[in-house]
């Protein structure tokens, strides 16, 4: 059992989360949902016993305690690139770094254990691969599989689901209902009250770092659907804030994007093989497929980031990869966030220069911003509810108001081509709310055009006119589906 008691824990100086009551006894399934910025990831080192406490009552007698999250995640991965010192490696230079089998076997050392659980969540084909060189879903089941090595007796995930595909998604709720089954205690961390598996018996809400109600799922979820669906009607008429300057407008006769025959490999492994794709003006595609697909290989190819772009036949913006233009002259027409992106923002930056990044297209200032720039900057922080933390540490924020920071930094100059690789992961469903609004407003109002990638179909804004659908055929390879919405 795990109880907890008129507890107060520090968060710091001048903040507290606080807990009245809450008892998880063995075999229980809990499900702790709240907004961002609420306090789950203090609530998730509280239950793993990681968390200072000032006052009240604690009793905790579970043995062996697991958790996962996306800031373990992000370490794993960066403790991965460190140990070549760098993310780019020269031709002839040798790679390092772990493999998948090696990650999840780090803490405990099974074969065939590893074997079985790679199995149940359909990475076995991905043990002998670099761990770093995983796709955002594929570096969550991994994560998954390492913290299920150890057995534990209690097993606290933080936003499990997200990054994973529908398959996926079934596949790991399907797992955990099994372990509830067999009497391990789960406690879920989420920000979708729809993801909630129907295994668990128990919901916690969150509410500026308080645990506000605990009960029963139906008579909770209730309660929270009610209040959610109230919050949105408070950002039906919202207005962004404007371009530093007036955003580079093309002709509408001039392609975006046109991609023959694209191909991508990595040593025997291929990636992409013979996608033609062509975006026009005025097309906004969602881009859907499984985890590790290439879907966020096709999008670096766009965004002049991935090296094999110079040699395919790219076009971007009616110039020809290789003819001479320099990756500035493609980034001034794109925003950009993805799972990569986030993961790579780690350099010291306050919040509001995260956000005025995004008009340099840089990670970090590097030059004297305007005046102007500075005032717009402070506007998309009021929009953000961020004003007060504008010159706090990036990496103070949690995780969710991290990635609201970053889609606001791909917003800012309103750019021909904004590219979204996953970009509501982390966000609880008020907020998921307000980011596609926030995408269909600069889509109606101005020139944009956008390339959306998610695993959630809901989460796909109104704008999307079309669709690009990696479609796996055999050996995890794929075929494309292009295709033109009502």
């Amino acid at each position: 059992m795990l109880k907890i008691e008129n507890a107060r824990y520090k968060i710091s100086d001048y903040k507290v989360f606080i807990i009245d009551s809450l008892i998880i006894n063995q075999g229980n399934s809990v499900a702790f949902v709240g907004r961002n910025g609420s306090g789950k990831s203090i609530l998730v080192n509280i239950l793993a016993g990681e968390q200072p406490l000032l006052s009240g009552n604690v009793i905790n007698e579970f043995k062996s305690i697991a958790h996962i999250s996306f800031e373990q995640l992000q370490k794993l991965i960066d403790d991965e690139w460190k140990r070549n010192n760098t993310d780019m490696l020269s031709e002839g230079e040798d790679d390092t770094g772990l493999t998948t089998a090696q990650i999840i076997q780090e803490n405990r050392v099974d074969e065939v254990l590893c074997q079985q659980l790679a199995e149940q969540f359909g990475i076995a084909h991905l043990l002998s691969r670099r761990f770093k060189y995983l796709s955002t879903g594929e570096t969550r089941k991994a994560l998954i599989c390492r913290v299920l090595m150890t057995q534990p007796d209690l097993l606290i995930l933080d936003e499990p689901f997200d990054g994973l595909d529908v398959l996926s998604r079934e596949n790991l709720a399907e797992r955990l209902s099994y372990l509830a089954k067999q009497g391990m205690t789960i406690v879920l961390v989420l920000n979708r009250f729809n993801e909630i598996p129907a295994f668990v018996e128990n919901i916690g809400v969150l509410a500026d770092c308080q645990l506000l109600k605990i009960g029963k799922k139906a008579t909770i979820l209730d309660d929270a659907t009610i209040k959610q669906l109230a919050d949105l009607e408070n950002i039906q008429n919202m207005a962004l804030p404007e371009a530093d300057e007036p955003p580079v407008e093309l002709a509408n006769e001039l392609d975006r994007v046109i991609l023959n025959n694209g191909f991508i490999r990595y040593d025997d492994k291929v990636i992409i093989n013979g996608l033609s794709w062509r975006v026009k003006a005025n097309q906004n595609w969602q881009i859907v497929g499984p985890n590790g697909a290439g879907k966020s290989t096709l999008l670096s190819l766009i965004t002049g980031d991935h090296p094999q772009g110079y040699s395919n036949d790219l076009t971007l913006f009616g110039r020809k990869r290789g003819s001479g233009e320099t990756i500035w002259d493609i980034k001034r027409h794109i925003g950009y966030v993805s799972s990569s992106l986030h993961l790579d923002y780690r350099v010291s930056s306050s919040v509001k220069n995260v956000l005025l990044s995004g008009y340099f297209d840089s990670i970090g200032i590097y030059q004297a911003t305007s005046d102007r720039q500075d005032k717009l900057a402070d506007q998309w922080l009021q929009l953000l509810g961020l004003q007060k933390q504008a010159n706090d540490p990036f990496q103070s924020l949690s995780w969710g108001q991290q990635r609201l920071v970053l889609i606001a930094r791909a917003l800012v100059k309103h750019p021909t081509l904004l590219i979204l690789d996953e970009p509501l992961q982390g966000l609880d469903q008020l907020n998921r709310e307000l980011v596609k609004r926030w995408i269909d407003r600069l889509i109606n109002d101005g020139h944009t055009q956008l390339l959306f990638v998610s695993h959630h179909a809901e989460d796909a804004p109104k704008c999307i006119t079309h669709r690009l659908t990696f479609v796996p055929v055999f050996d995890h390879s794929y075929q494309y589906k292009l295709e033109q919405l009502n």
